[in-house]
């Protein structure tokens, strides 16, 4: 009888470990996937900007009844997506194209706008935790650099201000912080948010 209980253990583990295996060669998989489909189209959404690098306004945009328009970002379709511009972030060697929109299967290939517009100072930005998207998101600090440049060439600059967590419920918390620009990515396993808080910065 303890034998087959002995047994029984030892085979559980056994699944249990080959279970964690595959989840992890899985998830080393769809992270080289879409780091790969990063690096494909960063080049094109960098060419469709071309040269019209330009300097942003000295105070952030306001939006009125008169120019309800002037608040929505540009978007350019490339290989059948929306982008609004890409990301850099420095302190963690990232420069990643940002979709127009965001669903499940867009954020498999790259960050997505989840809601607000640079124009209006309440960006916020998810991708998931690939190693070369968000996945080493935790590691930055208050005051490290973070730059986005729009399909129209504007560069806005931003600061962090804090990293912390959420939990996946805090919808109103995430979107309205008052923070010009917020990233987030889910944890491993999806039980909470790391989200860093940046403030708009004068630019160089």
């Amino acid at each position: 009888m303890r034998n087959k209980v002995g047994n029984t253990f030892i085979m559980t583990g056994i699944v249990l470990v080959l279970a964690a295996l595959s989840l992890f060669a899985w998830n080393r998989m769809e992270s080289r996937r879409a780091d790969n489909a990063v690096q494909a189209i960063l080049p094109a959404v960098v060419d469709a900007i071309g040269d019209s690098i330009q300097e942003p306004p000295t105070e952030p945009h306001q939006m009125t009844e008169t120019e309800p328009e002037g608040t929505e970002m540009t978007v350019v379709e490339i290989d059948g997506y929306g982008y609004v511009g890409y990301l850099s972030i420095p302190a963690l060697q990232l420069e990643l194209p940002v979709m127009s929109e965001w669903d499940y299967d867009r954020l498999k290939t790259a960050p997505c706008r989840y809601s607000g517009s640079t124009k209006t100072d309440d960006f916020v930005i998810a991708a998931h935790n690939y190693t070369r998207h968000f996945g080493t998101l935790r590691t930055l600090e208050p005051g490290d650099e973070v730059f986005f440049t729009d399909m129209d060439g504007v560069v806005s600059t931003y600061e962090v201000a804090e990293v912390n967590t959420l939990s996946p419920t805090a919808v109103e918390e995430m979107t309205g912080s008052g923070y010009a620009l917020t990233l987030f990515t889910c944890t491993y396993g999806g039980q909470s948010r790391v989200t860093v808080r940046c403030t708009r910065t004068e630019e160089n």
